[in-house]
């Protein structure tokens, strides 16, 4: 008996370990006392960044001069070509405790990351601890305090009850306009577009000549109206109608009349060839460019690629039409009340054993909010920074002001696209977070994009089809599973195996244990009883 409970407390410490591998065992983050500064860390960084060396060279610079006001602190980068690759990746390595220490990510991702226990450091302690925290005393550099970022775009990083991440960079979706071919149809560009206006002048420009040429364009191809991301097409149009979409607490509520409505608005115009998205069709501003289409929807971000002299423009130069690019918000259904969304990355910090780690990738995540680093970042493309103090010094204000021009810095396209921003953060909104928020956005742009690949393989789009499309989103994308999520009362999901392990090694042992006991009392009683 007592080599069977020697054998089950070894396999008890081997399970043990294994049911902490996936990051369980990690205790609440708190600040330390102090900073070691002659302790070295290595943190690991992961950012996104595709075809922008600008952004990268941003990055490597902000990286050099941390390291040069905390010589105890090496940061290494890795950069990935989109946010997808790095929420897969941070999901793999949270099974095996070796996430980076800060990333760059979105709230909806956050909220998954956040069902397993104690993975990511609640910031709300850190943003206004006197001495590390924003602006704090013992801070090496110049930091914004917690006031000095934009209150909404920090407000977007709070989930449930807590904040679990730090704005980085803020932007939302414009309407990339040809004016000239607008004017040409016999129209004029609004101040603000409606989604009436656009459908009215796409469709107008699907007219051909006897030799199939569109008369607007004399070109085979056109797509008058392309969107890039469907999902916030979706989200936006259910928002400016007051529809449902889903709320804090994880109830889904996007299938319902008002967005069949809109699928069959938007069939009507996929009919006529007069509508497409970038999934089906490709990247919206190399069909602005060509003078192939005449309202592309895209992120201010995106700006640089928009337009005739875009720097950034992805076709042949022979290919690109001169025209004039004016840029205006999404287009709404009530243009006295401006609904449109807010997006950009932001940073989250991930816990470690070691606090002085965690603390040293804190310290750095508060230099990428530091105006040079910010103001640098915004002006790579249509991004603005997210603090105040960044916002209103003179050399952004210098920047967002100066003569338009075709070169990359001060191109007048992108300059456009980011004071739309500034004038209209009063405008913008978010969609709640909860673990199962990232599928349930998938969901409304998939239907968008099912429907018009439908309708270009001449399927019939009716009611019976919508409802059925419902369904099958609701079963592809998991959304009939009650998500309580990540605010507050989690659903941390299955237990991993080494804990389900761990579990029945402790009662196994607890039952020898018993057995055991049991044994000596009956062979006391036995030798009382002789």
């Amino acid at each position: 008996m007592k080599k069977i409970l020697s054998i089950l407390m070894s396999l008890l410490m081997v399970f043990a370990l294994a049911g902490c591998h996936g990051g369980a065992g990690l205790s609440d983050f708190e600040i330390p006392e102090g900073f070691d500064a002659s302790k070295q860390y290595e943190i690991t960084f992961w950012a996104k960044n595709d075809t922008n060396i600008n952004q990268t060279r941003i990055y490597e610079n902000a990286i050099k001069e941390f390291e040069k006001i905390y010589p105890n602190i090496k940061i290494t980068m890795k950069l990935y070509t989109d946010y997808g690759r790095i929420y897969n990746d941070v999901i793999t390595n949270i099974a095996t405790n070796t996430t980076p220490n800060v990333c760059i990510t979105y709230p909806d991702h956050i909220a998954t990351y956040l069902t397993g226990s104690n993975i990511v450091v609640p910031l709300d302690e850190l943003l206004t601890d006197p001495q590390y925290g924003l602006g704090g005393s013992e801070v090496k550099f110049d930091a914004p305090t917690k006031d000095e970022i934009v209150p909404k775009f920090l407000d977007e990083c709070r989930i449930g009850e807590h904040y679990y991440a730090l704005p980085y960079m803020r932007s939302t979706e414009a309407c990339y306009i040809n004016k000239d071919m607008v004017e040409k149809l016999g129209y004029e560009v609004p101040d603000v577009l409606t989604w009436d206006f656009i459908f009215e002048v796409s469709d107008k420009a699907m007219e051909q000549d006897a030799q199939g040429n569109y008369k607007i364009n004399g070109q085979k191809v056109l797509i008058p109206f392309i969107y890039k991301s469907t999902d916030n097409m979706m989200i936006q149009m259910l928002k400016q109608k007051g529809a449902g979409y889903s709320d804090d607490q994880g109830n889904i509520e996007l299938f319902n009349d008002t967005t069949k409505q809109i699928l069959l608005e938007i069939t009507e115009h996929a009919k006529k060839k007069s509508f497409s998205t970038f999934k089906i069709s490709s990247y919206p501003g190399n069909f602005l460019n060509a003078g192939q289409c005449i309202f592309a929807i895209d992120s201010t971000a995106g700006a640089t690629w928009m337009g005739s002299h875009a720097p950034l423009s992805d076709i042949a130069e022979d290919k690109k039409v001169e025209f004039e690019t004016v840029v205006r918000p999404v287009p709404q259904y009530d243009v006295n009340d401006l609904k449109m969304i807010s997006q950009g990355p932001s940073m989250c910090l991930f816990n470690k054993a070691d606090r002085g780690e965690v603390l040293a990738s804190w310290l750095f995540m508060q230099y990428l909010l530091t105006n040079d680093v910010q103001i640098g970042y915004s002006k790579t493309e249509g991004y603005v920074p997210v603090t105040t103090k960044a916002q209103q010094d003179k050399s952004y204000t210098d920047y967002l002001n100066h003569e338009r021009t075709d070169e990359a810095e001060f191109y007048s396209v992108k300059l456009d696209a980011s004071k739309l921003l500034i004038d209209n953060i009063d405008n913008t909104f978010v969609t709640p977070v909860f673990n199962g928020s990232a599928s349930l956005r998938d969901a409304s742009g998939q239907m968008i994009e099912d429907v018009v690949k439908s309708v270009n393989r001449k399927k019939t789009v009716d009611d019976a089809y919508i409802d059925s499309l419902f369904e099958d989103m609701n079963s592809l994308y998991r959304l009939d599973q009650k998500n309580t999520s990540a605010i507050g009362e989690k659903d941390l999901g299955p237990l991993p195996t080494g804990s389900k392990f761990l579990i029945g090694a402790i009662i196994i042992a607890w039952i020898f244990i018993a057995l055991y006991y049991i044994q000596q009392f009956i062979k006391k009683k036995r030798a009382q009883a002789r």
